[in-house]
């Protein structure tokens, strides 16, 4: 990979990731956003979605480097040799996805995920989910805590915490994962091909409300939600060389 020398630095609003934005930009400058040939998220992965968010209608790769508590999508924390990293880096190409969700308004949310999308119970009790894929009822009631759809970059985040697959970069699935499944007693969930279309219809919406959410952007009190990933929005992220998503997500396993 050529190098980059045109580099933007972006921070979280963490103090020691604005101290690293200040030393960075000292010793490599920053270029204008517009300019970028490369961006350098500051913080941890929380913000580095939320860069990859704002970024992308620009087509220029994000490169984190992890100054949070969790830096699943960033590198380690280095000022050293920073140009011949982005150099030798390598790049992941990441799809996210769509989330469509009704409110019992009427009311549309749209919104991106690059990790997941999640419907989650918003009241003492229960929900109540109809899944259809692809137009096809395949489960008529599902009482839980909540269900998710999410992509091979977000397995290890909240999906995994749900006791859902870990699944490799290039496998062109998705997971839908309940969350304490109630009935079906322990259905943890399926794996979809990445082209599939998935809804919820939430059941007893008054009594059971259910919230929607696509990585931090939440729709209240919502009736269906539909999913599918969006294959014509690309997400590049730079990783050094052996330390890149399809690692992570193999050495996540044997942990």
């Amino acid at each position: 990979m050529s190098e980059r020398t045109k580099i933007t630095f972006l921070a979280s609003e963490a103090e020691v990731a604005q101290a690293a934005l200040a030393r960075l930009a000292a010793a490599y400058g920053s270029t204008p956003i517009e300019k970028a040939e490369v961006i350098v998220a500051l913080g941890g992965d929380g913000f580095m979605l939320q860069t990859l968010h704002a970024t992308q209608a620009m087509d220029v790769p994000v490169y984190g480097m992890n100054c949070g508590t969790i830096g699943f999508l960033m590198n380690e924390y280095d000022e050293e040799g920073l140009t011949a990293r982005l150099a030798e880096a390598e790049e992941e190409v990441i799809n996210p996805l769509v989330m469509r969700a009704v409110g019992v308004d009427g009311t549309l949310h749209e919104a991106l995920a690059i990790n997941e999308v999640s419907l989650l119970r918003a009241g003492p009790q229960a929900a109540k989910l109809r899944i259809t894929i692809d137009g096809k009822v395949r489960m008529e009631e599902l009482v839980c805590d909540g269900a998710l759809v999410c992509t091979p970059a977000g397995s290890t985040a909240y999906n995994y915490s749900a006791h859902g697959p870990i699944l490799p970069i290039g496998a062109e699935v998705l997971a839908l994962t309940a969350m304490a499944a109630f009935r079906p007693r322990r259905w943890r969930g399926a794996l979809l091909p990445k082209t599939a279309k998935v809804r919820f219809d939430v059941l007893d919406a008054a009594k059971r409300p259910v919230m929607a959410d696509a990585d931090g952007r939440s729709a209240p009190n919502v009736v269906s939600v539909e999913v599918r990933s969006e294959p014509a929005i690309r997400h590049r992220i730079l990783f050094d060389p052996g330390h890149g998503l399809e690692e992570r997500l193999t050495r996540e396993q044997f942990v």
